[in-house]
C-alpha cells in the first residue's frame, strides 16, 4: 500500500517565466509594429509587467533575455506551455514512473489544462479550465467547514473552494502531476494558502483514513474511468458517503453527457451512488457531472 505523504508546509515559490503562444503572439505583433516596450504577461496571463523589445531579443525586468528565435519557437507550438531556464525555453512536460503516463500543460486563454497520456483533463471547448472549476465548486457551495478534493491535478477546484471553505484537503496520487502544478502560475495558491492541505496518496486508499462525517462537501473530479476505474466504484462511493456530514453534497465529474460513453458512465454512477445510500443524485449536464446528496 502506498504511504500517504502530507505536505504541511504550503509556501509560495518563485516561479520562472511561463509562456504560451497566447503571450508570444502579442510580443511578435508589438515587434512588427516597431514598439520598444510592452505591458506583457510572463505568467500565462495572470499579471503584467513592462518588458523591453530589442532587435534580437526581449529583456525582462530581472535581466532575463529571450531571443526572438525562442519566442518564435513558442509561438509556433500551440499545444505546449514553456518555462525559461538560463535564457532558454523548455517545454513543461514530464513522465511518471508510477503510472507510466506522460504529463504536459496545454495552453488556453487563461489557466492551462493538463494532458495525461494524451487525454485532456480539463474542458476547453466553449469554456476554460478556470471557468469550469468555478462552475463545479458552485454546484455544492456554500461551504460550512472542511471540503475534500479527491483529485488535485492542477488544483483549480481546490483553490476555488478554499475561498470560502474553512479548510480544503486535496489528494494527489502522482508526484509528476504536482510537478506540473508547481510550474503552473495558476496553481500557485496551492502552495500559498494556509487553508489548503495537500496529501500525496491514492484517493481510493486515503479516503478510508478520514473520520466519519468529516466533510461538508466533496469535489470528485477523477481521471476518465479508463484511467481510474476504482474512483468510480461502489467501494469508493461508500467511503465518500461515510466521510460526508449529514446533508453533505458531493460533485462527481463524469464527462460529456451527450457522448455515448458519458451517458453510459453517468447511468452507472448514479445507480451506484444511490445504492450506497445517497438520497438524491441530480444530473448537472452543464458541468459534465452529477451532485449526490446525503
Amino acid at each position: 500500500m502506498q504511504k500517504a505523504i502530507q505536505l504541511t508546509e504550503n509556501k509560495c515559490m518563485e516561479i520562472s517565466p511561463v509562456l504560451s503562444h497566447y503571450q508570444t503572439a502579442l510580443w511578435l505583433k508589438a515587434k512588427r509594429e516597431g514598439k520598444s516596450s510592452l505591458a506583457a504577461s510572463i505568467d500565462l496571463g495572470m499579471s503584467f509587467i513592462d518588458i523591453q523589445l530589442f532587435e534580437t531579443h526581449i529583456t525582462l525586468p530581472d535581466g532575463t533575455v529571450i531571443s526572438w528565435e525562442n519566442i518564435e519557437t513558442i509561438n509556433a507550438n500551440k499545444d505546449n506551455c514553456f518555462y525559461i531556464k538560463e535564457n532558454e525555453v523548455q517545454k513543461i512536460r514530464g513522465y511518471s514512473e508510477i503510472t507510466g503516463r506522460s504529463y504536459s500543460l496545454f495552453p488556453t486563454p487563461d489557466a492551462p489544462a493538463m494532458i495525461i497520456a494524451g487525454f485532456l483533463m480539463h474542458r476547453i471547448k466553449g469554456i476554460t479550465p478556470w471557468q469550469s472549476a468555478i462552475a463545479i465548486v458552485q454546484t455544492v457551495a456554500p461551504f460550512h467547514g472542511q471540503v475534500l478534493d479527491t483529485s488535485t491535478g492542477l488544483g483549480y477546484t481546490t483553490i476555488c473552494a478554499a475561498k470560502t471553505a474553512s479548510k480544503v484537503i486535496t489528494i494527489e496520487i502522482d508526484p509528476v502531476a504536482q510537478e506540473m502544478a508547481r510550474f503552473n502560475p495558476w496553481s500557485r495558491e496551492l502552495y500559498c494558502n494556509p487553508k489548503i492541505s495537500i496529501v500525496m496518496n491514492d484517493s481510493f486508499q486515503e479516503i478510508a483514513a478520514f473520520d466519519s462525517s468529516m466533510f461538508s462537501a466533496i469535489l470528485h473530479d477523477p481521471p476518465s474511468i479508463s484511467l481510474a476505474g476504482d474512483l468510480y466504484s461502489s467501494e469508493f462511493y461508500k467511503q465518500a458517503y461515510r466521510v460526508l456530514m449529514p446533508q453533505g453534497r458531493m460533485f462527481h465529474y463524469i464527462g460529456d453527457p451527450d457522448s455515448s460513453l458519458g451517458a453510459r458512465v453517468t447511468k452507472g454512477v448514479m445507480r451506484r451512488l444511490k445504492e450506497v445510500g445517497f438520497i438524491k443524485v441530480v444530473k448537472k449536464p452543464e458541468e459534465f457531472g452529477v451532485v449526490a446528496y446525503k
